[in-house]
């Protein structure tokens, strides 16, 4: 199922404070969307918009290029797991996942046979085939994580909506959960739009994330293209660790204001001016100091971890962390003094991406 929002716009209430500023987006049938930004972006406010829990001042949502228009409607067509997943605590599991068919109107309700069948499938696929009595109390957050995942499947929704689903987990379970959600969302061809502030979560699970800042739509691209085009400094930032260098373009050369940092060429037809130079730490190399022109700066190795090689190079006034593959040849430059070279940068004036 289709999800396309067109100008939403929502505000605070009893107030002119803008939720939602003219947000539009599309998600086409069988997409997995990620929305992430910092706290107070419009992540769960979109997510509440487009099941109908809150209203807003204008904009439209259509399923299936149909125009939805109260929550009734929505209800059959939209699954939603809450942050606190929302289990019923004196409802076994089975009676927790049942609910949304229980209380469906008579006419559209299955039978009790059915909803009995209907959950037992669903405990299946959660991997908890033998908890339908156990009470919520029982579970641990993992498996409750899973049984509200089943409650919002139960009506058999065509878009799946998860706001943080994974908060209360540990680090370990977490990834274990979402690998198995992204299987889950593809083996049930679901349309899913996930909130989350764990970029590494967004960047495993979804086809496109959409970055929202001040109750806009920043950027919305695939993970491959944020990380080579961020459209803004923020998205930059937001997205993983970035290390900024200030400095000037002039004659087709950024040149830093630190010593110990390389200028390096910058390509295409740019105006000379201020900008800012913002690269991953991984992408840093480092240069032996025959290159530099200016002053070279110490650099101390921290070791090994993860794969990669970890430095702290010294500017003047700061410290800058490189990381550098261990398989690299780059890892065998001589230890002391050396100069950064930091041509893999992206550069933003005024926050704005400049080339």
């Amino acid at each position: 199922m289709s999800v396309v929002i067109q100008n939403l716009v929502r505000n605070a209430p009893g107030t002119r404070k803008r939720l939602l500023n003219d947000v539009s987006l599309d998600v086409p049938t069988g997409s997995f969307v990620a929305l992430v930004g910092p706290s107070g972006a419009g992540k769960t406010t979109l997510l509440r918009a487009i099941a109908g829990l809150d209203t807003c001042e204008s904009g439209a949502l259509l399923l299936d290029g149909q125009k939805v228009e109260n929550m009734q409607d929505r209800a059959r067509k939209i699954g939603f797991v809450f942050q606190n997943y929302a289990l019923f605590p004196h409802m076994t599991v089975a009676r927790n996942i049942s609910f949304g068919l229980d209380v469906q109107p008579r006419a559209i309700r299955p039978s009790k046979n059915d909803i009995a069948a209907r959950v037992q499938e669903l405990l299946a696929l959660m991997q908890l085939p033998d908890m339908g009595k156990a009470y919520p109390a029982r579970l641990s957050g993992g498996q409750r994580q899973r049984v509200a995942l089943a409650r919002a499947l139960a009506t058999g929704p065509g878009v799946l909506l998860l706001d943080e689903p994974f908060g209360a987990l540990d680090p370990i379970v977490r990834r274990a959960i979402r690998s198995w959600l992204r299987s889950l969302h593809d083996r049930l061809g679901l349309t899913t739009i996930l909130v989350t502030h764990d970029q590494e979560e967004a960047l495993e699970v979804a086809d496109r994330i959409v970055v929202m800042q001040q109750g806009s739509i920043v950027q919305d691209a695939t993970p491959e293209v944020l990380d080579r085009e961020p459209a803004t400094a923020f998205v930059m930032e937001f997205l993983g660790e970035a290390a900024i260098f200030r400095g000037v373009v002039q004659e087709g050369w950024f040149t830093p204001d630190e010593e110990g940092v390389l200028p390096f060429a910058v390509t295409g037809e740019i105006s000379s001016g201020p900008a800012d130079a913002m690269i991953r730490p991984f992408e840093i190399a480092v240069a032996s100091p025959d290159l530099a022109q200016g002053q070279v700066i110490p650099i101390s190795s921290q070791g090994v971890r993860n794969g990669y090689r970890h430095y702290l190079a010294r500017l003047k006034d700061r410290t800058i962390a490189v990381h550098i593959p261990d398989y690299a040849e780059e890892n065998a430059f001589p230890r002391g003094d050396g100069v950064l070279d930091i041509s893999r940068s992206r550069l933003f004036r005024n926050g704005k991406r400049y080339v």
